[in-house]
């Protein structure tokens, strides 16, 4: 019989969460502040908020098995085939080990036709992770990324202690469903984990299925938040909820960028254009859901004609977002970046009915965010330009000035011009 360990779930004990929250059964991580929830509360953002995508419970332990009782809410679309349960991904030492899921549970249907939902509770389940490797280790515990989790207890065989500071550097992301997880298969495989993993960098996810919108609030949460590298996901969800028109768009983004340049203001900063969606590229939103096939599908609803009034696709936001004017020249990805990571990142993305099967390596300097592209050292495509912006031009001709007049410095020291006597000073007669 197992001697177990009840250790208090505290929140230094949880990375990639904004916020926790105590409740009568034990914690709920945020993925957005309280002052945040309290400025838009709004059902469906409430719910993704709490999705833990990039949250996980860190300790060092000796403990060779581990329970978690956990209240996870699950989600039912009417009339969409029911989704699998979420899984806890056990990692040890940065290696995933274990796989969990837990019975019971509340379970959530909603109605997209109609935006209402029903929720019918559930008991408290157990993830258990028998057999772990003896000695001492460090262990994470990803949290089911598609449900909202409530922690319960957290139980092992052996004590448990925080876990050592690695010195790692923190990146911050921010997306739409492709980075929240969209269908990833576990939490430690969606495409922002798999990208942190190789680039070696703690990762907190703000990827918010169908609420990558420029919010305020949202961006306020990523200025107070520290970080060593921040990227930024735009487009396919202003398309697809058809937020807003050009007009508005341009200065959306350039204060966006400008509340987070005042919390961050050297940190790189990557801001990323969205993945290939043929149904947005040329005709503006919003998106239907579609469910009289085989698997759900999304339309676009809008007409081509439309951009003339200055309704947003996917191209006009390509090659109208201000980024282009900040960063030099703007930045695109398609589904059909080459990678090298698992084919368990493979998923189809609410927000946009293309397949989404590959994962980019990370960026060098961040990730890009609705196509897959990710930490520290992934390859950024860039839109062709005929001309380059004005200011990349000022600088390309600043830098040819300066090796010009480096190659005359070094020519003036290697071959010094001989000296002469000053004549001496003329004398009026």
């Amino acid at each position: 019989m197992t001697d177990w360990i009840t250790a208090r779930i505290e929140p230094h004990l949880l990375r990639g969460a904004l916020d926790v929250e105590r409740t009568a059964r034990g914690v709920l991580p945020h993925r957005l502040p309280a002052r945040a929830r309290a400025q838009f509360p709004d059902d469906y953002l409430a719910m993704v908020e709490t999705q833990p995508s990039g949250v996980r419970l860190v300790f060092r332990t000796r403990a060779t098995a581990v329970e978690l009782d956990a209240l996870p809410t699950r989600m039912v679309y009417r009339g969409a085939p029911p989704l699998p349960h979420g899984v806890f991904d056990l990692l040890v030492d940065g290696r995933l080990t274990r796989q969990s899921t837990v019975d019971g549970g509340n379970v959530r249907t909603l109605d997209l036709a109609t935006g209402t939902s029903v929720t019918q509770p559930g008991p408290v389940g157990t993830a258990r992770f028998p057999d772990l490797p003896a000695g001492p280790k460090d262990v994470e515990i990803w949290l089911p990324h598609r449900e909202t989790t409530e922690l319960v207890a957290l139980r092992t065989n052996a004590p448990v202690e925080a876990a050592p500071d690695h010195g790692r550097r923190t990146w911050l992301h921010h997306g739409s469903s492709i980075s929240h997880g969209s269908n990833a298969d576990s939490p430690s495989t969606t495409w922002p984990a798999l990208a942190a993993a190789r680039g070696g960098v703690e990762l907190t996810n703000l990827g918010l299925g169908g609420n990558a919108l420029l919010d305020p609030f949202t961006a306020r949460a990523m200025r107070d938040t520290p970080a060593d590298l921040i990227s930024l996901k735009i487009g396919i969800n202003l398309v697809g909820s058809d937020l807003m028109r050009l007009r508005a768009f341009s200065p959306a983004v350039h204060g966006f960028l400008d509340t987070l340049r005042e919390g961050h203001p050297t940190t790189p900063l990557l801001v990323v254009s969205p993945v290939l969606c043929p149904i947005f590229e040329d005709t503006p939103g919003p998106g239907a859901l579609v469910l009289d096939g085989p698997r759900p599908s999304y339309r676009a609803l809008g007409d081509p004609a439309d951009r003339a009034g200055g309704r947003l696709t996917l191209n006009v936001i390509r090659t109208s977002s201000p980024a282009s004017s900040r960063a030099g020249r703007p930045r695109t990805r398609t589904c059909t970046t080459s990678t090298a990571v698992p084919s368990t990142a493979k998923r189809t993305s609410p927000s946009c009915p293309c397949p989404t099967s590959s994962t980019p390596t990370p960026p060098a300097t961040g990730a890009s965010a609705n196509a897959s592209p990710s930490g520290p050292s992934a390859r950024t495509a860039r839109s062709p330009s005929p001309r380059p912006a004005p200011e990349l031009r000022r600088r390309r001709a600043s830098r040819r000035v300066s090796r010009r007049e480096a190659r005359g410095a070094r020519r003036r020291a290697r071959w010094p011009r001989p000296t002469r006597p000053c004549p001496p000073p003329s004398r009026s007669r």
